[in-house]
């Protein structure tokens, strides 16, 4: 079994956890199935808006795939629940993205 394949089986039998569907996610993203790769997000932080890591990843891959404004919103969000969660290190990276995403505008 590939790696996609595996990670597909994974969330398959553990919808809820979000650790597989983060790194299914990844590896479409990683691999260019870029709008793929969003689904998979979006579906994540539907599920669990307060995981943390995927607000950066997902903006990332957002703007990667031409959709900046989109891309802001997730980085916005990510921000205020990466605060409200306490965690100042993915918080400064997220808004360091959002800044440079509008900086390039």
């Amino acid at each position: 079994m590939d790696r996609l394949a595996a990670l597909r089986d994974f969330v398959a039998k553990s919808p809820d956890d979000p650790f597989p569907r983060y790194g299914l996610a990844m590896e479409l993203a990683n691999r260019g199935h870029l709008d793929e790769a969003c689904q998979v997000f979006a579906e994540l932080l539907d599920r669990k808006p307060d995981y943390v890591p995927a607000y950066l990843m997902y903006g990332n891959t957002l703007a990667r795939a031409g959709q900046p404004e989109r891309a802001a919103e997730v980085y916005r969000t990510g921000a205020e629940v990466s605060m409200r969660r306490g965690d100042t290190h993915a918080h400064g990276e997220i808004v360091a993205a959002l800044a440079a995403l509008t900086a390039s505008d």
